[in-house]
């Protein structure tokens, strides 16, 4: 569990550094994940992202992280399910039509939690 959860860590600073390079990468993403039930695939990952911080947190160097992280993850993918898909596509296509500069801070900050939970696990 805990290299799984490293390899979380690791996937977030990837995904950060290429939402600083290319900010139109996360617009596409939010595109495709709008159309018709896919949003609900990403409460789905939220879910299982929360069940593996949960569990294998008492195997991380700083345990109270991982679990702040596995709640916040059981959270989020609740709300996926209970804000519906219209408030869902409302809130997709607010953000897409921000400009590229809160795209890049979006990654600076996966860039940091990414950091976070390699170094926590």
């Amino acid at each position: 569990m805990k290299d799984a959860i490293r390899l979380v860590g690791v996937i977030c600073v990837a995904v950060g550094i290429l939402y600083m390079l290319r900010p139109d990468v996360p617009r596409r993403l939010m595109e495709f994940f709008k159309k018709g039930s896919r949003m609900y695939l990403v409460g789905v990952i939220r879910f299982a992202l929360a069940v593996v911080f949960l569990v294998g947190a008492d195997r991380c160097r700083h345990k109270w992280v991982i679990v702040g992280f596995g709640i916040v993850f059981l959270i989020s993918g609740l709300l996926v399910f209970m804000l519906g898909a219209q408030r869902l596509r409302a809130m997709i296509d607010w953000f897409g039509k921000r400009p590229a500069l809160l795209l890049r801070v979006l990654g600076v900050i996966a860039l940091a939690v990414g950091a976070v939970i390699c170094y926590s696990a």
